[in-house]
C-alpha cells in the first residue's frame, strides 16, 4: 500500500476545509435569501403569505409571481451546486501547487540529509528565502552540520595525536627488548627503561580514558564538598621545591567527586609541573564557585593560551618530556561536564592564573 505523502494530506486538508466552509456558506446564504424572497412575495400578493398548494395554482395575474420563489431558489441552488464542484476542483489543484511550493525547502533539507556522510560534513542547505519555520530548521541543521564537523574533525586529530604518542613509547619498548636481548649486560638498564615507558604509555591510556568519560557526561551526580577537596589535593600535591598557598571558603556543588579529583589534581600538577625552583603555586576557592590556580614559572604568550586546553598540545616555553599534553584538555572536559568554564590567563611576572567558574545550579546550599 502506497504511503499518503505529506503533500497529498495538505492538499486533501486545504479541499475539506474549502469545501466545507463554502457548503455552510452556501446553505446560509440560501437560506436566508429564500425566506426574504417568499416575505417580499407575501407582501405584493392579494391573499398574504404564499402557500404552497397540492394541486398547481389556477392561471391568474399573480400565479407566475406566486411560483417565482421556487424558480428562483431551484435555478440558484444549481448554479452554486456547479460552482461549488468547479470551485472544489480548482481548491484540489491550487493546494496541490500550494503545497509542492511550500514543501519545496523541506525536500532540499531530506536531500542534504540523504547525501551526508562523514566525507562530505562540509555540505550545507544555505536555504534562501523569507524567514519562516523551514528556514528556521535549514538554519539549525546548518549549525549542527558545523558542529558535528568540528567534533569529527576534532576526534580524527585527536585519534592521530594519540597513536603518535602511544606509536612512540611502544617503538622505544620494541628497540630497547631486542637490544636488551642481545647483549645481558645492559638488562638492568633495558628493564628501567622498559618501566618508564610502560608507565608513560600506562598514564597515557589512563587519561584517554578520564578524556572520554568527562566528554560523555556526569551520569548521577551528588553533593561534594569542594573545599575539602581543594585541601586533599593541595596535601597530595606537596614539593620540597616550590611553596604552595590554599585559601578556601566553604563550598559544596553537585557532580563526580571522582572526576573533580582528577580537576583538581590536574591543575595543581599543571602549576608545579611548569615552574621554577623557589616559585609559588596559590590554590584558591570562593563561596560563589570561583576556584583559581596560579603559579610562577616561564612566561606564556596571550595569543597561544588558547592552544593550552587542546589534546596533545605542548608550547615551546612548557615543553616537558613526563607529559602527555593531556592535563587542561581533561580539565576542560571536566569543567564542561560540570556545567563549568575554565579559562586562563598570563602573569605579568610569568606564569598562568587558571580560574574555574562554576555555574550556580551546580552548587547547593552549605549546611551550617
Amino acid at each position: 500500500m502506497r504511503r499518503r505523502t505529506m503533500r497529498v494530506r495538505l492538499t486533501a486538508l486545504y479541499t475539506g476545509i474549502f469545501l466545507v466552509t463554502s457548503t455552510i456558506l452556501v446553505i446560509v446564504v440560501n437560506s436566508v435569501f429564500s425566506d426574504r424572497l417568499h416575505a417580499k412575495v407575501a407582501q405584493i400578493t392579494p391573499d398574504g403569505p404564499v402557500i404552497r398548494p397540492v394541486l398547481p395554482p389556477p392561471p391568474g395575474p399573480f400565479a407566475e409571481v406566486e411560483q417565482l420563489p421556487d424558480q428562483v431558489l431551484r435555478d440558484q441552488w444549481m448554479a452554486t451546486v456547479i460552482t461549488i464542484v468547479v470551485l472544489t476542483l480548482l481548491s484540489i489543484v491550487a493546494g496541490w501547487w500550494m503545497s509542492g511550493r511550500m514543501l519545496r525547502p523541506l525536500r532540499r533539507i531530506t536531500a542534504t540529509a540523504q547525501r551526508l556522510s562523514l566525507s562530505n560534513l562540509d555540505e550545507r542547505i544555505a536555504l534562501k528565502g523569507r524567514n519562516d519555520e523551514l528556514k528556521d530548521l535549514a538554519d539549525t541543521f546548518d549549525a549542527m552540520l558545523e558542529r558535528l564537523e568540528r567534533s569529527v574533525d576534532s576526534q580524527r586529530r585527536f585519534i592521530a595525536n594519540a597513536a603518535h604518542e602511544l606509536r612512540t613509547p611502544l617503538a622505544t619498548q620494541r628497540a630497547a627488548i631486542q637490544i636488551g636481548l642481545e647483549n645481558a649486560e645492559d638488562l638492568p638498564e633495558v628493564r628501567a627503561k622498559l618501566l618508564s615507558h610502560n608507565k608513560r604509555t600506562e598514564q597515557l591510556i589512563d587519561s584517554l580514558l578520564v578524556l572520554a568519560e568527562a566528554d560523555h557526561g556526569l551520569d548521577a551526580p551528588q553533593p561534594v564538598d569542594l573545599a575539602a577537596l581543594v585541601r586533599q589535593t593541595a596535601a597530595e600535591s606537596t614539593s620540597e621545591a616550590i611553596t604552595m598557598t590554599v585559601s578556601t571558603e566553604p563550598l559544596v556543588i553537585r557532580g563526580d567527586p571522582v572526576l573533580l579529583h582528577r580537576l583538581l589534581v590536574n591543575l595543581v600538577s599543571n602549576a608545579v609541573r611548569y615552574n621554577h625552583p623557589g616559585g609559588s603555586v596559590h590554590i584558591g576557592l570562593t563561596a560563589l564557585g570561583m576556584l583559581t590556580v596560579r603559579n610562577t614559572g616561564p612566561h606564556v604568550p596571550a595569543d597561544r593560551i588558547a592552544e593550552l586546553f587542546q589534546p596533545f598540545r605542548r608550547l615551546h616555553t612548557r615543553t616537558r618530556t613526563d607529559g602527555a599534553g593531556l592535563g587542561l584538555s581533561i580539565a576542560a572536559s571536566i569543567a564542561r561536564a560540570h556545567h563549568a568554564r575554565i579559562t586562563a590567563r598570563p602573569n605579568d611576572d610569568g606564569g598562568l592564573s587558571l580560574a574555574v567558574e562554576f555555574g550556580i545550579p551546580t552548587t547547593v546550599p552549605v549546611s551550617r
